[in-house]
C-alpha cells in the first residue's frame, strides 16, 4: 500500500504576522516604556531647557524630586503606556508584514530593505499613536511651567478630551504629527532594523538565539537609535510643547525647528539631552526586545500545540471533519 501524500504545509497568513507582531510589540513596548518612563521625562525636560545655566541629567533629576516629589518622575506614564500599545503595536506588526511583502523571511532581506520597511512602519505607528504622544509630552513638560500656565491634565483620557475640546479633534494629528512621523521613521530603523541586523550577525558568528544574544543586539540597537533620532526628537518636543499665545519662538516645522536651534543655540542644541536619550533608549529597547522575544516563543509554542485552532481562526474557516 502506498503512503498517503503529505498535505502541503500552509503558508503563514499575512494577518497572522500582523496580529502577532501587534500583540508582541504592544505588550513588549508598554512594559519597556513604563520601566524607562522617568528617564524619558528627564530627556523631555532637558530638551526644553532654554534658560542658563543648563542643568545636567543628575541636576534635573534632583530638581524634579525636590520640586515635584518622586511621583513627578512618573508624570504621563499612563499616556506613555497607552501610546506604546498603539504606536509600537502598529510599527512592530507592520514591520513584519512589510518584510514579508518585500519577499523575504527574517534572514532573507538586505539591511537596506529592512531599514526601508522599518522607516515606513515607524511612520505608520507614529500617525496612529500621535494623540497619545501629544498627551504624554504635554504631561511630562507641565511641571516645568509656572503654576499659572500649567495645563494640569488628570490623566491621558482627560488630556486627550481637553485637547480635542479646546483645540479640535484634528489638532491631535495636526500638532506635531509630521515631526513625530519623521522621528519614528528614523528611530524605528535603529530599534527594529538595526536590532534585526545585529542579531543576525551575532547568530552567524555562532551565538545562540538566547537572552545574551538579545541583550547584545538590543544594546547596539539602542545606541544607533539614539544617535539617529536625537535631533528630530528635540525638534518634535519643541514643536509639541510650544505655546504661541505666550510669545517666544514659534517653530513652523521640523527643519525650521532644527535650523532655528542651530542658528540661535549652536549645533550642540540638536543633541540636547543625548545622555538622557541613550539612558532612556537602553532600558527601553532592551526590555522591549527581550519581552518581545519571550512572547514570540510563547506564541510559537501555542502554534505547535494548537495548530488547527489557530489556523481556523486566521483563515475564518471551519475545521475539516475526519472520516
Amino acid at each position: 500500500m502506498s503512503a498517503a501524500p503529505a498535505e502541503p504545509k500552509a503558508a503563514k497568513a499575512p494577518s497572522s504576522r500582523l496580529w502577532k507582531g501587534f500583540v508582541t510589540g504592544s505588550i513588549g513596548a508598554a512594559v519597556g516604556g513604563s520601566c524607562a518612563h522617568p528617564l524619558d521625562l528627564l530627556k523631555v525636560r532637558m530638551q526644553l531647557q532654554t534658560e542658563t545655566p543648563k542643568l545636567n541629567m543628575g541636576q534635573m533629576f534632583l530638581k524634579i524630586g525636590r520640586t515635584e516629589g518622586p511621583s513627578g518622575l512618573f508624570k504621563g506614564v499612563d499616556a506613555s503606556a497607552a501610546r506604546q500599545l498603539v504606536y509600537s503595536g502598529t510599527r512592530f506588526g507592520m514591520y513584519e508584514v512589510l518584510k514579508k511583502a518585500a519577499g523575504g523571511q527574517d534572514g532573507g532581506l538586505s539591511t537596506v530593505t529592512k531599514a526601508v520597511c522599518a522607516a515606513a512602519s515607524g511612520a505608520m505607528g507614529a500617525f496612529a499613536g500621535n494623540p497619545g504622544d501629544l498627551a504624554m509630552v504635554r504631561m511630562q513638560a507641565d511641571g516645568k511651567l509656572p503654576l499659572e500656565q500649567r495645563r494640569n491634565y488628570k490623566n491621558v483620557f482627560d488630556a486627550v478630551a481637553r485637547i480635542a475640546r479646546s483645540e479640535g479633534a484634528l489638532s491631535m494629528w495636526s500638532t506635531g504629527v509630521v515631526p513625530n512621523m519623521n522621528r519614528a521613521a528614523v528611530i524605528t530603523v535603529g530599534q527594529l532594523a538595526a536590532y534585526d541586523a545585529c542579531k543576525e550577525a551575532l547568530l552567524e558568528h555562532g551565538c545562540k538565539d538566547s537572552v545574551p544574544t538579545h541583550f547584545g543586539a538590543s544594546f547596539i540597537a539602542a545606541f544607533i537609535a539614539s544617535v539617529l533620532s536625537n535631533p528630530v526628537d528635540v525638534a518634535k518636543t519643541r514643536l509639541m510643547n510650544q505655546r504661541p499665545e505666550l510669545g517666544g519662538v514659534v517653530y513652523t516645522g521640523t527643519m525650521n525647528a532644527m535650523t532655528t536651534m542651530v542658528r540661535t543655540e549652536g549645533p550642540v542644541a540638536l543633541y540636547k539631552g543625548f545622555a538622557a536619550t541613550f539612558s532612556r533608549q537602553l532600558p527601553y529597547v532592551m526590555i522591549t526586545w527581550m519581552t518581545v522575544e519571550q512572547l514570540k516563543k510563547v506564541m510559537k509554542h501555542l502554534d505547535l500545540r494548537f495548530p488547527p485552532l489557530f489556523a481556523e481562526r486566521i483563515s475564518g474557516g471551519a475545521p475539516a471533519c475526519k472520516r
